[in-house]
């Protein structure tokens, strides 16, 4: 299939909410063709260039990731000068087989949708309850402590929930669909300091499927690019989680005896093209 592309220095996970700013010309007509298709754009990581054309016109080197993310546009509001703000998530990982240069002011890319194994599932199970102990204990460790200052972590992740919103959409909005889904915030400094695990991973709504709480943790946990890119290739969700176990317990350990700045890196968190 083809799909337009989005290069940016970010990586998307599945279930995962990315706010978007879009004001390169190219990009609007993007967007516009996406809402009137209700068909996604896929977003891939940029290893080399910019997301950005050269203002004087020149061709830029741009080299991206084979593996990228199906965005789906949730909410979508534009901007009296054609400028938009969007509200997308990602639900699926694709192999970028081919880019295609020359036929739309975009990239676009011939695109294959990539399943996700759970690999040894009795392994897998294992690491879904160590793994959800340990993402609980590294949000509680984000919080401040007496005398330090931070500003809450606000990932926006989709989930089920019990409740639709039956209110007609504002002028520009796209509507969610009767999926029974919507978009929330995970934000540590709601985390009750006396709440026991079990407690906050249901408060939270952390998954229990492998795949599932693979790609929420991959998308939240605070890592550089190139390493959530990893994390979104990983062969299966066993791999990603051994993986995500080790990463939290480097983390873990950094957090409690303040080894490293902890303040969360909301640029990596939200997408804001300026």
């Amino acid at each position: 299939m083809q799909i337009p592309l989005f290069p940016l220095h970010t990586v998307l996970s599945p279930g995962i909410a990315l706010p978007l700013h879009i004001f390169e010309e190219r990009y609007r007509v993007m967007v516009r063709r996406c809402l009137d298709t209700s068909t996604p754009f896929g977003i891939v990581l940029i290893r080399q260039g910019s997301e950005v054309a050269p203002r004087d016109g020149t061709a830029q080197e741009l080299s991206i990731s084979g593996v990228g993310t199906f965005a789906e546009i949730r909410e979508a509001s534009k901007y009296v000068d054609g400028r938009w703000d969007l509200l997308t998530v990602g639900t699926g990982r694709f192999v970028v087989r081919q880019v295609i240069a020359d036929q739309e002011p975009y990239l676009v890319g011939e695109v294959e949708e990539l399943d996700d194994r759970v690999g040894d599932e009795d392994e897998a199970e294992a690491l879904v309850e160590r793994v959800t102990r340990r993402f609980v204990d590294y949000l509680r460790l984000l919080q401040p402590r007496d005398g330090e200052e931070v500003e809450p972590i606000d990932v926006q992740v989709e989930v089920e929930v019990s409740d639709t919103d039956d209110e007609a959409a504002a002028d520009g909005d796209v509507d969610e669909g009767d999926d029974e889904a919507g978009v929330v915030a995970i934000d540590e400094a709601e985390v009750a300091p006396g709440g026991g695990p079990d407690e906050l991973a249901a408060a939270l709504r952390i998954p229990d499927d492998p795949s599932q709480l693979s790609f929420l943790l991959a998308g939240i946990v605070q890592v550089e690019p190139e390493t959530r890119q990893q994390l979104l290739e990983a062969p299966s969700a066993e791999a990603r989680l051994r993986r995500l176990d080790q990463l939290l317990d480097d983390e873990l350990l950094l957090l409690r005896k303040r080894l490293a700045p902890f303040q969360p890196n909301r640029s990596e968190l939200r997408a804001s093209l300026n």
